[in-house]
């Protein structure tokens, strides 16, 4: 297993057709190729992101047929690279999309796919309802997948603030967890660094978090910063939250094992027993 990975970590404004993010995921791929990258990892929605529900599906296709998924694995042949491909909508059930991800090796071929568990149906003081489940069906599985640097989970934004999710794929063997993200502005700016970086400490695995950023062609406004967050809790990369842009590191592969030796947490867990008192 190697000991190191070269990871690109790409941030976008992703737009509301799969060519113009097709036309962008091209120079992105080069831009993470002459860096030397063994993998890239794109955001959440880059395939499309278009909150106009009935436009929207007339471009939304199944998985197999998706536009963006089909250029990945493309470019993934094409350079010999990883690409965990963030996520796109792709058609589900009951006329309703599933917000989809894919992690696609070098030959093309898509080893892992993960539909977001934990839809995002949220009420923010001051803005309208945000119902995720008017729009999607939420997957009904994790997914930990083996690849050849390790065991890596696939998480999906909101998952983000369910940490036992994290916690069942670091007690599998995850040392690596993508976790691809459209975080809105009050959101990111309250919750987003904090969120990644318990993530990673509680259960000593890194965070890949690529992001979208800025003003969007259908109005929102997404918070950036995507980041790289280590198994200590170090943010070793962060993209700000004004513009696109592309960061490469190096993943030391052999961290969280040094993390988990030196807070064994996911050892010390115990069951417990609670007493409910009740003084009404």
């Amino acid at each position: 297993m190697p000991q190191i990975l070269r990871l690109s970590l790409a941030q976008t404004t992703s737009a509301k057709t799969h060519s113009e993010n097709i036309e962008r995921l091209s120079h992105i791929v080069k831009d993470a190729a002459r860096a030397g990258a063994n993998m890239l990892a794109l955001p959440e929605v880059v395939g499309m992101m278009n909150k106009d529900f009935e436009e929207a599906r007339k471009s939304v296709t199944s998985a197999t047929q998706d536009p963006f998924i089909r250029a990945c694995q493309h470019h993934a042949k094409a350079h010999k690279m990883w690409i965990q491909a963030g996520s796109t909508p792709v058609a589900g059930s009951g006329n309703k999309f599933r917000n989809h991800a894919t992690l696609i090796a070098p030959t093309g071929k898509v080893v892992a796919s993960y539909d977001k568990l934990h839809l995002f149906d949220v009420f923010l003081e001051g803005r309208p309802p945000t119902g995720e489940s008017e729009r999607y069906i939420a997957g009904d599985r994790a997914v930990l997948v083996e690849t050849p640097f390790g065991p890596f989970g696939m998480t999906i934004c909101y998952d983000l603030r369910f940490p036992m999710l994290y916690r069942d794929l670091a007690q599998q063997g995850a040392v690596l967890t993508f976790a691809p993200s459209a975080f809105t502005v009050p959101t990111g700016k309250a919750h987003w660094e904090i969120l990644l970086r318990a993530r990673a400490i509680e259960n000593g695995m890194w965070i890949v978090a690529a992001a979208q950023v800025g003003t969007h062609q259908d109005g929102r406004k997404t918070w950036g910063h995507s980041m790289v967050v280590s198994p200590w809790g170090e943010v070793v990369a962060d993209l700000g939250g004004t513009e696109a842009g592309l960061v490469t590191v190096d993943i030391d592969l052999e961290s969280p094992a040094k993390a988990r030796r030196q807070i064994p947490s996911l050892r010390n867990e115990i069951s417990y027993k609670f007493d409910r008192i009740d003084l009404t």
